[in-house]
């Protein structure tokens, strides 16, 4: 392992470690909470794992000159954003997977509508997280809220969520995959790195931001292509989940398209397009690390 990537992955160790204080001081007890509700948001939320969007969101506020105190915030509504959609994503009418992170699924542990309140409670949590964020402006808050409805919304990752579950019935053409995870997880992904730019002053049509966003597609998309492979090939103990549900469902997959190895060529491609959107930044070797990182990861 290179100095480089030690060095990474302390950082991503770090970042988890405050996200996991911030994540959980957005839920304390008060006199009318229902504890069921509280317990079951708590159980997906909270228990670590690498936390890679609030990750993106406070490496590109410092980046771009911002203090990270800023960008906390949005980084805690963007990870309530996407627990949800994991809970929701385990559900039986989804990919009804039993195994998430390690453990059981939140609707193996408290049923399928508890589960389903949890997801849609932590996706209003986190509008009111990024809504209420004091140490930016207040149009500033309201961009990220516009932000975070689009990429999580209709365009974005439920949109993809949909054309995910076409695939299950008919075959995707590859352009048409390539759109389902530019929307289903690239749309997260290009969120956090537009988080990350706004807590730092940048709106989403200045340079910066468009680079980043560049940057956190491609990445994004890689993500997905060696989740699918790892599908196959993963190691379901390292991975904290089943594997070959891709197969169980009849899903179309980068697989259906690329043996393992032609999926990896493809993953390496995107990797080197998302550094060479950050080529000019200066600071943004972090950034360059991560991708490659994410490129060769096991889980």
């Amino acid at each position: 392992m290179t100095e480089h990537i030690r060095t990474l992955e302390q950082a991503i160790a770090d970042n988890s470690d405050r996200m996991e204080t911030v994540l959980a001081a957005c839920f304390p007890p008060e006199e009318d909470s229902v504890p069921l509700l509280l317990e079951a948001e708590q159980y997906s939320l909270l228990g670590g794992g690498k936390r890679i969007r609030p990750f993106l969101v406070n490496e590109f506020c410092r980046l771009y000159g911002g203090d990270i105190q800023a960008s906390v915030p949005f980084a805690a509504a963007l990870e309530m954003i996407h627990c949800y959609s994991l809970i929701h994503d385990d559900l039986p009418c989804m990919d009804d997977d039993d195994m998430r992170r390690g453990k059981p699924s939140n609707h193996k542990q408290y049923g399928y509508a508890n589960a389903l309140l949890a997801g849609d409670a932590l996706l209003t949590k986190a509008f009111e997280t990024a809504a209420t964020n004091t140490k930016v402006s207040c149009e500033l808050s309201l961009e990220a809220v516009r932000v975070l409805a689009h990429c999580a919304g209709e365009e974005g990752m439920i949109a993809g969520q949909v054309m995910d579950l076409m695939g299950e019935t008919e075959p995707l053409e590859l352009e048409e995959l390539l759109v389902l995870h530019s929307k289903k997880t690239g749309a997260l992904m290009e969120c956090a790195a537009l988080l990350g730019c706004l807590a730092a002053g940048y709106q989403p049509d200045t340079k910066e931001a468009q680079a980043a966003a560049l940057y956190a597609r491609k990445i994004g998309v890689a993500f997905q292509v060696i989740d699918d492979v790892l599908d196959v090939v993963g190691d379901q103990d390292v991975l904290g989940k089943n594997v070959g549900t891709d197969e169980e469902h009849a899903k179309t997959t980068f697989l259906t398209y690329f043996d393992v190895d032609g999926a990896r060529a493809y993953a390496e491609n995107l990797t080197a397009e998302a550094v060479s959107a950050l080529s000019d930044v200066a600071g943004s070797e972090r950034l360059t690390d991560l991708a490659v990182y994410l490129l060769n990861r096991t889980h």
